[in-house]
């Protein structure tokens, strides 16, 4: 059976080091647990770390990190669908939000259930991903204020995540001019400016972090320990938090290039092959995990000389060559994964998940 290792230390390295780091430049931050998909031996081991908020975009996925420490401050972060409400207020003590009908029946929900709900609102910043356009402010927050049990506590925004567009020291400076418009029009104090993500650090490496922007949510970085701007670990972080073993269940000498009439394999896809690779054979594993767990660009072996082949949904195919390091059936293959590998991985129930 394949199977998803989390190595605690190698968590805990680049938890100190990202808390470490957000302490000196007087940033709060909070973490982003939906790459966990809600798989409590794994939210445990953020908790047990001392995390007091965590954020989510599953409302179940708050639940159980209510149900394992109800002191966290949870926090749903995008804007909530309409017949959610309801679980919202009661699991996540703030969301994200940017359409005023949404935040009314919040504030209807939040007085029937006799709490206070926080909120973010979410600024459009140039991504053209959730956020209520920059004209709009102002009326929009007039609005809000006027309303019963809610309580804005921030302003945000997202970037990087639909259409590539990069955080830059003139967004954040933006971003935080729109804080101090919005206290000034209405004698409100907003305390947080939640400007980063993941995609944002290299810019506190930088010294290009407005004193404004006092607030990140951060989850990537968390996990892979990766500068996503320049794609390499970060020096003083871990990127193999999390590994991948897949057992071999086949293992055959058989030609590099099949042989008959050619379509499309059930993933969509024509192959090609290299004219080189014409009359040569080479040793092929099948491993006991596909599609249905994977998509193969989101992992690398981690042995030399070890290739993918191909997939079908339940099985990937490796390349061994000749096999120089002796891999025979039963044995384990083990890979790493880039955000979207874990994710797809956590999100498959046919794979166990494991603590080192």
């Amino acid at each position: 059976m394949a199977y998803i290792e989390l190595h605690r230390e190698k968590l805990q390295q680049n938890f100190k080091f990202l808390d470490n780091l957000f302490k000196k430049n007087g940033i709060e931050w909070g973490v982003v647990s939906k790459l966990l998909c809600g798989n409590k031996i794994y939210l445990k081991e953020l908790l047990d770390m001392g995390i007091k908020e965590v954020h989510d975009s599953r409302i179940s996925n708050l639940k159980a990190i209510k149900e394992l420490d109800s002191s966290v401050q949870t926090v749903y972060i995008k804007p909530p669908a309409k017949r959610s409400i309801k679980n919202l207020v009661r699991y996540a003590d703030i969301s994200f939000d940017t359409e005023f009908l949404t935040i009314k029946l919040i504030s209807e929900e939040a007085q029937r259930q006799d709490k206070l709900h926080k909120v973010i609102i979410m600024i459009e910043m140039g991504d053209l991903r959730e956020g209520v356009v920059g004209e709009r402010l102002l009326d929009f927050y007039s609005s809000i204020f006027k309303l019963p049990n809610i309580e804005v506590i921030g302003l945000g925004t997202n970037l990087n995540c639909l259409n590539g567009v990069m955080p830059t020291h003139d967004k954040m400076v933006q971003l935080s001019l729109y804080k101090q418009l919005i206290e000034a029009r209405f004698n409100k104090k907003i305390p947080w400016v939640s400007g980063g993500s993941s995609v944002t650090i290299p810019l506190i490496f930088k010294k290009l972090i407005p004193a404004g922007v006092n607030h990140f949510r951060v989850g990537e970085t968390l996990y892979n320990g990766k500068n996503l701007i320049t794609e390499k670990t970060i020096k003083g972080m871990k990127r193999d938090v999390f590994k991948l073993y897949a057992e071999i269940i086949e293992l055959t000498k058989k030609p590099k290039v099949p042989t008959g009439e050619f379509g499309t394999n059930v993933a969509g896809d024509k192959p090609m092959f290299p004219a080189e690779d014409y009359g040569k054979s080479s040793y092929r594993a099948i491993l006991d995990i596909g599609l249905l767990d994977i998509q193969t660009r989101y992992i690398k072996p981690v042995k030399k000389g070890v290739e993918l082949s191909g997939a079908s949904s339940d099985m990937i195919v490796l390349d061994l060559g000749q096999n120089r390091a002796g891999f025979k059936v039963g044995d384990l293959v083990a890979f790493e994964l880039d955000y979207m590998g874990i994710l797809g991985i956590l999100n498959s129930d046919y794979i166990k998940k494991v603590v080192v």
